[in-house]
């Protein structure tokens, strides 16, 4: 069991979104040059999006996307379970007549309950990050690749810090 293309494509391009939807609507052209993602299938995966309500088409000059919702509000599994992503370990696809054993009668296999757990653990866990917190870990990643190029460390307000004074990180 794996994730596809299909699913770390549609996440790679809502956080490209959610990062540069403040200077207005983005078009799916330039998500495809800057990701390297086909535009017809951008197109197709933004349909889905689209019909989910996880994003807003804007028509005519300047148009584009825009996130539907805020990004806190919007889950890892909202945009994999929006463009029809299985998050599926078992051999079933969640039913009960998983093999037939020795005895020729069907039944549920020996590991059924093994992966059905890990399916449920999979989307807890993609369903506990935020759109939001990956835009926010993209931020800081592109701060240390900044400080790293000038040398200098960087300044960082931590929200929620109980400290008010900004943090300098070496990086």
């Amino acid at each position: 069991m794996r994730l596809t293309t299909k699913g770390r494509f549609a996440v790679t391009a809502m956080i490209d979104l959610a990062l540069r939807q403040q200077g207005g609507p983005v078009t799916l052209s330039a998500i495809s040059q800057r990701q390297t993602i086909s535009l017809s299938y951008l197109e197709q995966l933004f349909g889905k999006l689209r019909r989910h309500e996880l994003v807003e088409s804007v028509r005519g000059p300047g148009g584009g996307y825009t996130l539907a919702r805020l990004a806190r509000n919007i889950t890892v599994a909202d945009i994999i379970f929006a463009v029809d992503e299985p998050l599926d370990a078992t051999n079933c696809a969640g039913k009960t007549d998983c093999t037939s054993g020795t005895d020729g009668r069907p039944g549920i296999c020996m590991t059924h309950e093994l992966w059905s757990t890990l399916n449920r653990k999979m989307v807890d866990f993609l369903d506990s990050v935020s759109l939001q917190d990956l835009v926010d870990q993209q931020r800081m990643r592109q701060l240390q690749d900044a400080s790293a190029a000038s040398g200098s460390p960087v300044r960082v307000n931590v929200v929620g810090s109980k400290s008010a004074a900004p943090s300098t990180v070496a990086v």
